[in-house]
């Protein structure tokens, strides 16, 4: 592993350097507590102050790629939410610790036994709690994001030939607003232009006009409008977030006075329906 950094130990009758360094020990505290982006800034400072900047640009190359992969993975790997949480963090953190020691353990040594400084335990939190901040930012906007859409229902399949038998339809979807937010419907349900009216009235009262991007299923049911809309598992522990959509239903149902609106809110796919907004 040493031709990851080459000039490493290239002098050591060099004068210690002056500036503080982390020990060894603070990549346990910070790996752990703030995740592999703590790591790779407590190497790369480090390297810094030895005076060895190539490799602390190597370090933060490295760290970058290594946390992508690490936290890319989770949203990859099958079952991931399965893994129990200690087992991650311990990894790169005894990984870390391992490439701190390997890499920089002789000359922290040697800066400590001259007298040089370190950096205190309440720095490395200090630097742990923001890491943990720039990590955890995408990774909730990632999930956020990739919230799955609601497939649109299907006819069951039944044997050809079976007075039952209805053909599949591939429904119709198309984007509103200036979130650009996603409205699917069947057109032998509700024709394309009811789904306009319906896209029309929910722009007047800002739904579809507030980021993030939403994605909605409409239908009629006996003359009554069903609009379903694609949540998350929080909003069964977050009750506070129905008052809004309760106001927005009787704002929109002034436009349609003739025809009963309802919200369906759904995770994860259109029968799971977890509130009825009526």
């Amino acid at each position: 592993m040493s031709e990851l950094f080459p000039d490493q130990y290239t002098n050591s009758d060099t004068q210690f350097p002056t500036d503080s360094v982390y020990t060894d020990r603070s990549v346990w505290l910070g790996s752990y507590l703030g995740g592999p982006l703590v790591a790779g800034y407590i190497i790369a400072q480090n390297f810094k102050a030895f005076k060895e900047p190539s490799n602390a640009k190597k370090t933060w190359i490295i760290t970058i790629i290594a946390t992508v992969i690490i936290f890319g993975g989770l949203f990859l790997v099958p079952n991931a939410e399965r893994i129990p949480g200690v087992i991650i963090p311990l990894t790169y953190t005894v990984i870390a610790y391992f490439l701190i020691r390997h890499y920089q353990g002789k000359k922290i040594e040697e800066h400590i036994n001259a007298g040089g400084a370190t950096y205190s335990w309440l720095r490395v939190i200090g630097v742990s709690i923001i890491g943990l901040i720039i990590t955890m930012i995408p990774i909730f906007g990632i999930a956020y994001v990739t919230t799955p859409v609601p497939s649109a229902p299907t006819a069951t399949v039944l044997p050809e030939g079976s007075p039952q038998t209805q053909a599949l339809e591939t429904p119709t979807i198309k984007t509103y607003g200036t979130s650009k937010s996603e409205i699917g419907f069947e057109k032998s349900n509700v024709s394309e232009t009811e789904v306009d009216k319906l896209a029309d009235a929910l722009t007047k009262i800002g739904f579809l006009n507030e980021p993030p991007r939403k994605s909605l299923f409409a239908k009629k049911v006996s003359g009554d409008y069903e609009i379903s809309i694609s949540c998350n598992d929080k909003i069964k522990i977050t009750p506070d977030i129905l008052a809004p959509l309760v106001q927005m239903r009787k704002t929109m149902q002034k436009s349609f006075p003739d025809n009963k609106i309802v919200f369906n809110l759904v995770v994860d796919r259109l029968d799971n329906v977890v509130k009825r907004i009526e």
